[in-house]
C-alpha cells in the first residue's frame, strides 16, 4: 500500500513513517520542515519519497497525494500557547491546510483519510475520562482549529463518500520530540532541563494531570484507524486511559535518572487544560487497540533517547 504522511518529518510523523517502512509499505512524506527535521528520517531516507512543501500549498499536496491509498494527516501547528498568540497562523495551517489535504485526498480517490485530531477539542469539561460522545468545548484557537478538521473530514465523507477517521491524540511523548522551544511538549522540556542541570519549569501548581501517551501507541492506533472495518466517519480517543500529575511525573523522572529534581513553578498558561484522561473503550472495540507501552516504560525509553542525543552536547 502507498501512504502519504503529511508532517512526516516531525516527531510523531517520523515515528509513523518508520513503522510504515518497517511494515513494507510505500511512503510519501510532505513536510515544509517548519517544525520537522530531515534528520528524523535519516534511517529511512532512501526508502521513501520525501517532498518539501506545505499543506497550505494545494498544488504541492495534490502532487504528493497522487496514487496514495491512504492519507495520514499530521501536519499542523501543534501548540496551544502559540495559537493564543497567533490565531491567524493556526487557522491558516490547521484549518485551511487540512481542507487542502482533504481536497487532494478526494481528488486522488484514496481509500481512507485519517486525521490527527486533538484532545483539546474537549476543553475544560469537568467529567473524566473524556468520551467521544461528549460535547466538544475547546477553549483555545488550537482546540477550535483541530476540532474543525474532524468536522471537515466527516463532511467530506458525507458529501463525497470519502472514508475518514479521526484520532484525538492525548499528550503524546517520546523520542524526537523537540525540547528547544517554549511551545515544546512538557516532558521533552523536563528532560532537557534535567540534562542541563536546570530546574524544570512547571506552569501552575503541578497537580494538573495528563494522559501521557507514548508515541508508539498512537502510531499503532492511527494505523489501525486506516484499515479497520466500520471505522469510517468515526472519532477515536488516542490515549492510554490513565492519567498522572506533573508532580508525579517529576518524582518518577527523578527515580529513573537518579537525580534530585526541584521544579520551578510559574503562573498557569492561557488555554492550558487542568485535567485530561481518555476513555479508550471505543478504540478497543472498533480498532482492537490496546496501549502496548505503559507510561513508566515509555518515560524510561524517552529518557534514554534524550540522554543519548542531548547528553553529549
Amino acid at each position: 500500500m502507498r501512504y502519504l504522511v503529511t508532517g512526516g518529518a516531525g516527531f510523531i510523523g517520523s515515528n509513523m513513517v518508520d513503522e510504515l517502512v518497517r511494515r513494507g509499505h510505500s511512503v510519501t512524506v510532505l513536510d515544509d520542515l517548519s517544525a520537522g527535521k530531515e534528520a528524523n528520517l535519516v534511517g529511512v531516507r532512501g526508502k521513501i519519497d520525501f517532498r518539501r512543501g506545505s499543506i497550505t500549498d494545494l498544488a504541492a499536496i495534490q502532487a504528493a497525494c497522487r496514487e496514495a491509498d491512504y492519507v495520514i494527516h499530521l501536519a499542523a501547528r501543534t501548540s496551544v500557547p502559540r495559537s493564543v498568540e497567533d490565531p491567524l497562523e493556526t487557522n491558516l495551517v490547521n484549518i485551511n491546510g487540512t481542507l487542502n489535504a482533504l481536497v487532494a485526498a478526494r481528488d486522488a480517490k484514496v481509500r481512507r483519510f485519517v486525521y490527527a485530531a486533538s484532545s483539546s477539542a474537549y476543553g475544560e469539561t469537568p467529567a473524566l475520562p473524556k468520551v467521544e460522545t461528549m460535547k466538544p468545548e475547546p477553549i483555545s484557537p488550537y482546540g477550535v482549529a483541530k476540532y474543525a478538521g474532524e468536522l471537515y473530514a466527516q463532511a467530506f465523507g458525507r458529501s463525497y463518500g470519502m472514508e475518514n477517521a479521526s484520532v484525538r491524540y492525548f499528550n503524546v511523548f517520546g523520542q524526537r520530540q523537540d525540547p528547544s522551544s517554549q511551545y515544546s511538549g512538557v516532558l521533552s522540556r523536563f528532560m532537557l532541563a534535567v540534562i542541563e542541570g536546570q530546574p524544570p519549569v512547571v506552569y501552575g501548581d503541578g497537580e494538573q494531570s495528563r494522559d501521557f501517551t507514548y508515541v508508539e501507541n498512537v502510531v499503532d492506533e492511527t494505523l489501525r484507524a486506516c484499515e479497520a472495518p466500520g471505522a469510517s466517519g468515526m472519532v477515536f480517543n488516542g490515549g492510554t486511559g490513565a492519567r498522572i500529575t506533573l508532580n508525579e511525573v517529576l518524582n518518577l523522572l527523578g527515580k529513573i535518572t537518579g537525580k534530585n529534581i526541584q521544579a520551578k513553578y510559574a503562573p498557569p498558561r492561557t488555554g492550558d487544560i487542568r485535567d485530561s484522561q481518555a476513555d479508550i473503550s471505543l478504540a478497543r472495540k472498533v480498532l482492537g487497540y490496546e496501549p502496548r507501552v505503559r507510561f513508566e516504560e515509555g518515560l524510561e525509553r524517552t529518557w534514554a533517547w534524550y540522554k543519548s542525543v542531548y547528553g553529549k552536547k
